[in-house]
């Protein structure tokens, strides 16, 4: 029997990473290890994972030591960083830093690198209907990723850029539809007529694993993904019929997005701007078509409602 190839899964416990992990212990031709890397072995989820037989080690991005020492001997590593735990470009380049220069060390063959586009290629720097923030960025959690995507090729590592998008997902909480003052339900995402490519949060990890059966003939390359480009009329639509109830698209401005009373406000806004208005550059490289290639069970936005209809009872 060949050793199974080991693949180092950064936030294992978390969404990204947890896809990966999954995806990893549901194969049945069982090609991989996996190997869960988790600041907190003793979680319910870690424990899960562990009783299924990964092997969990403790690693912390910002201790270069144990990001080494977690990657000896693994064939392969899915990375992602978490911008929004700490809303830090710095902080998020000093651990992908630390992941290249980790990886470059152990001499893994294939990593995957959960990343986004530097959106400072397609703004102009004197668009200001997207301001300029802090560090000279347009939408920090995009560009700090795309910047962090040269550490890879510096350091030499053979690496697979997954570029991610929206999260279904993310209409169970920060864009459920909600009612407006004249009782309508309406969904209030501000992109105006574009299309919103989407992606449940669990197909990224089948994707990443994807990618490492289909082997390094994928190193180098960007693999931008989506489940599903739909406008905001669309995905009202979908919720309508699988709720049974009328679901009006109602767009907020983006001056109602920099209002919302939560971190990050400025960044989120001038990454639906991006969205919008640069939707060839950001959904024409999106297929959903081409992406379930590499996962099958690549789910569009009508079976990840239906699957998720029960976070939504209380709109009925």
């Amino acid at each position: 029997m060949t050793e199974q190839k080991i693949i180092a899964v950064v936030g294992a416990t978390g969404q990204q990473g947890g896809g990966v992990a999954r995806a990893i212990l549901d194969d049945p031709e069982r090609r991989f290890a996996l190997r869960a890397l988790t600041r907190n072995p003793d979680s319910p989820t870690a424990k899960d994972l562990a009783a299924r037989g990964a092997e969990l080690v403790v690693a912390d991005l910002d201790d270069a030591a144990s990001v080494r020492a977690a990657l000896d001997g693994a064939y392969g590593g899915f990375f992602v960083t978490a911008f929004w735990e700490y809303n830090s470009v710095e902080r998020e380049q000093r651990q992908a830093r630390t992941l290249a220069d980790a990886a470059a060390a152990a001499g893994l063959r294939h990593v995957v690198w959960s990343t986004l586009p530097d959106t400072r290629e397609h703004i102009d720097p004197d668009d200001h209907r997207a301001p300029t923030l802090g560090g000279g960025y347009k939408v920090p959690h995009f560009d700090s990723k795309g910047e962090a995507d040269a550490y890879f090729a510096e350091a030499g590592v053979s690496t697979t850029y997954l570029s991610t998008t929206f999260y279904f997902d993310a209409f169970a909480d920060f864009f459920r539809p909600v009612r407006d003052e004249d009782g309508v339900l309406a969904l209030r995402v501000p992109m105006g007529d574009s299309k919103l490519p989407g992606i449940a949060a669990e197909d990224i990890g089948r994707t990443a694993f994807g990618i490492f059966a289909r082997g390094p003939e994928l190193a180098g390359q960007t693999v931008s993904i989506s489940g599903e480009n739909l406008t905001g009329a669309e995905y009202a639509a979908a919720f309508s019929k699988e709720l049974g109830v009328p679901v009006e698209y109602r767009p907020m401005s983006l001056d109602e997005v920099r209002a919302l009373p939560m971190p990050g406000a400025d960044d989120i806004a001038n990454m639906f701007f991006f969205y919008a208005e640069h939707e060839d550059a950001f959904a024409g490289a999106r297929v959903p078509e081409r992406v379930r290639e590499l996962n099958p069970q690549l789910q569009d936005f009508a079976t990840w409602l239906a699957g998720h209809r029960d976070a939504f009872a209380d709109l009925v």
